[in-house]
């Protein structure tokens, strides 16, 4: 992460904190179409079919969505003025996500402990790092990973024009559609800068505004330790975590989650990603 957003992201994360109480109805609608996983289930749960990646050099001669076969259009979502921030219901559930990746230092370190514990998580890939990286989004999808968009260059919403946040978006979903196998269903603004646009464009795309309830602040390299406990002790019934898997040195958050991940689960949470939406 560049030095000079850190201020940014922190005055946005700030006031995503605010917006909570609003939004607590919204996450009612996660919470309705959620799937359970835990670290006791038997066997990993198939995703999407990943489309066999394209090398890099070839790929820059063809359109986004490669020569799969044509998509159909994504069913437009009523317009929300509030990011989800929760998911609610019954039990002891929480959400795990993961921003800015696919990184090839990062990301299969992650990967692994997820798997290592048979739980599945949301990664939000921005759409350039999807092109350097594309074996990675494929095996999210093998493993029964949610992915979703944030964006592809990773800019800050607010600043640019609509037609700009539209190509940000419209891209980075067609990337992924050809790489993971299915176009994303959800959406998380860089920084957590949301506007009217925003709101707008990805409900026109079918994707539902998803934001966190506890930030691991990793992006700020806190050490491995203060991560641990902002997890541990923001853990309770509805809480999605963030973390990142690439923007930057990612190497405390790849030792954080192998001390956390396994508390959350003796402490009897439910990690669980949303189900897609037919």
């Amino acid at each position: 992460m560049q030095n000079d957003q850190l201020f940014t992201r922190r005055r946005m994360l700030l006031g995503g904190a605010a917006a909570l109480g609003a939004a607590g109805a919204a996450g009612a609608f996660l919470a309705s179409g959620a799937g359970e996983g835990s670290g006791t289930a038997a066997a990993p749960v198939a995703g999407p079919q990943a489309r066999q990646a394209l090398k890099s050099s070839a790929f820059r001669l063809q359109p986004l969505t490669g020569d799969g076969p044509p998509r159909s259009a994504p069913r437009r979502l009523k317009t929300r003025k509030e990011p989800i921030l929760r998911i609610s219901g019954r039990g002891r559930h929480m959400m795990l996500t993961f921003d800015d990746g696919p990184n090839p230092q990062y990301t299969p370190h992650i990967l692994d402990t997820l798997a290592k514990y048979d739980v599945r998580a949301m990664f939000f890939v921005c759409g350039e790092c999807v092109v350097q990286y594309k074996e990675l989004v494929a095996r999210m999808a093998e493993e029964g990973h949610v992915v979703g968009n944030h964006t592809w260059t990773h800019p800050l919403l607010t600043t640019l024009r609509r037609k700009e946040i539209r190509s940000e978006m419209e891209r980075t979903s067609d990337i992924i559609e050809g790489t993971y196998g299915q176009r994303p269903q959800w959406f998380r603004a860089p920084y957590g800068a949301w506007n009217r646009a925003a709101f707008q464009l990805g409900a026109e795309m079918g994707m539902e505004p998803m934001a966190w309830t506890v930030d691991t602040t990793d992006w700020e390299t806190p050490g491995t330790d203060v991560i641990i406990d902002r997890v541990e002790n923001g853990a309770a019934p509805g809480v999605v975590v963030l973390s990142h898997d690439a923007g930057g040195d990612r190497s405390q958050t790849v030792h954080a989650i192998r001390e956390w991940l396994p508390y959350l689960l003796d402490s009897g949470y439910h990690l669980t990603v949303p189900r897609r939406r037919v």
